[in-house]
């Protein structure tokens, strides 16, 4: 007999995997987590914290999770001098905190930087992600093969629902970001080319060098070093130099993406990169004198993360359709988060995020400390997930956004969740994100790290 899980996380390939409702949903999305719990408990020393100081033995109903979601910035609470003074003994016996799988010690006095320890715990199953961090540290996250192996298969499937592209390997893939080479984002690359990418015409990437992990985390530790004022003048100096010798990169590289879109015009274009890079090759490509009318009229789409913070004008977003003659329908849009393993695709008619059945959606007061009442219809508040599809990690999470989760059917006409595209985040609201359980989980972190 499959189990609660298996029956959600079955629907990956589903057609209609969006048009299960809530009430629908429900019990089985609440035995699946207990499952996943009584699995859990005692294999991840964090949880089983959490779960001894909440008193919650069995998950009966959703407000027994809440205590049981990990704040986001759980997973940057090991101490920053792990990364500084690059003890990767300490920082994998952190890590081991946040795993439900062991993580035996490895030989560590001869490695030379973070990206060859992640290289070394990938050699025995552990997959090791992070966030930017361009606002503080980065974010840690774990991952097994079997995520591995569901990126690969929901990348593909949240795209082709949201952008209605059929994968037939019939577009020219043109890749106009600058991402992080961590597991996670290379997997997803490599899937959505094998689908979605012709293989006579060779993808095109920003010729700039890849931003590995130990280049993010040098970055992070530099910034903070910066910011108390123990940066030496020989780092500020490099600092300085290194800032405008990849702004320099970038801003041929952008170049370099203009004249290949001119190039490939007459190809059908799989656009993938962030709005801000977008719209600067968009401009470079009018000032040229070329617009929708000289590219092929079923051009796509796949726009990820936000502005991060970058300024533009009111009409990017159709500036950068216009320039590349994008349809309304192949504009595709996905909410997700590294913290996630699943993405929940923008539909074309509602300008909701649809949640999957395998991620069960949270409202929690600003403190994430209690869920908000919610039977019907739609309410605002902190978003928590808990997706059952992890295998590396604990699939429940506390986010830093404020989102509007809404269970009435969509103008698309789907059943499912789905949520609004009016995220914010609470620190770009407040200037603060204080999750209210957080301190506590750095706390007890660090105390076994």
């Amino acid at each position: 007999m499959s189990s609660a899980r298996e029956k959600l996380t079955r629907l990956v390939d589903a057609d209609d995997r969006f048009d299960h409702s809530h009430a629908d949903l429900r019990e089985v999305q609440i035995e699946a987590v207990n499952e996943r719990f009584q699995d859990r408990k005692d294999r991840i020393k964090l949880l089983g914290h959490r779960a001894a100081e909440a008193g919650v033995s069995e998950v009966r109903s959703f407000d027994d999770v809440v205590p049981l979601l990990f704040p986001h910035t759980a997973y940057k609470s090991y101490p920053e001098s792990f990364l500084i003074d690059e003890r990767w003994d300490r920082l994998g016996k952190w890590l081991g905190t946040i795993s439900p799988y062991p993580i035996a010690p490895i030989e560590t006095a001869d490695i030379d930087g973070i990206d060859e320890w992640i290289a070394r715990l990938q050699a025995e199953g552990h997959y090791v992600s992070c966030s930017s961090g361009t606002t503080g540290k980065s974010a840690m996250l774990l991952a097994s093969e079997q995520d591995m192996a569901w990126s690969r298969k929901d990348t593909v499937n949240v795209f082709a629902w949201g952008s209605g592209v059929v994968p037939a390997r019939d577009r020219r893939m043109m890749g106009i970001a600058a991402t992080a080479a961590v597991p996670k984002n290379l997997i997803s690359g490599e899937a959505q080319e094998a689908a979605f990418g012709d293989p006579d015409k060779q993808r095109f990437r920003l010729p700039i060098p890849p931003l590995t992990v130990g280049a993010l985390t040098k970055m992070v530790v530099l910034r903070k070093k910066m910011a108390d004022g123990t940066a030496g003048p020989d780092e500020l100096a490099d600092f300085e130099r290194t800032s405008k010798e990849r702004q320099a990169t970038l801003d041929n590289a952008l170049v370099a993406a203009a004249d290949a879109l001119i190039e490939y015009r007459g190809d059908k274009l799989y656009l993938a990169g962030m709005w801000n890079a977008l719209y600067q090759v968009a401009k470079l490509v009018r000032e040229r004198g070329y617009a929708a009318k000289d590219f092929h009229p079923d051009n796509c789409i796949y726009v990820g993360g936000g502005l991060k913070r970058a300024q533009l004008p009111d009409d990017y977003q159709q500036f950068v359709h216009e320039t590349f003659n994008i349809p309304h329908n192949r504009d595709f849009q996905n909410y997700s988060m590294q913290e996630l393993n699943s993405g929940m695709p923008k539909c074309q008619k509602g300008d909701r995020y649809h949640v999957p059945p395998w991620i069960v959606p949270f409202i929690l007061d600003e403190a994430g400390d209690a869920l908000l009442p919610h039977e019907t219809g739609e309410v605002e508040g902190r978003a928590g997930f808990f997706d059952l599809s992890l295998d590396g990690r604990w699939g429940g999470v506390i986010t830093g956004d404020k989102v509007s989760l809404d269970f009435s059917p969509c103008a698309c006409g789907n059943a499912g969740a789905s949520i609004r595209n009016n995220i914010v985040r609470y620190a770009d609201i407040t200037g603060d994100d204080k999750i209210g359980c957080a301190g506590t989980v750095d706390a007890y972190v660090r105390g076994l790290s």
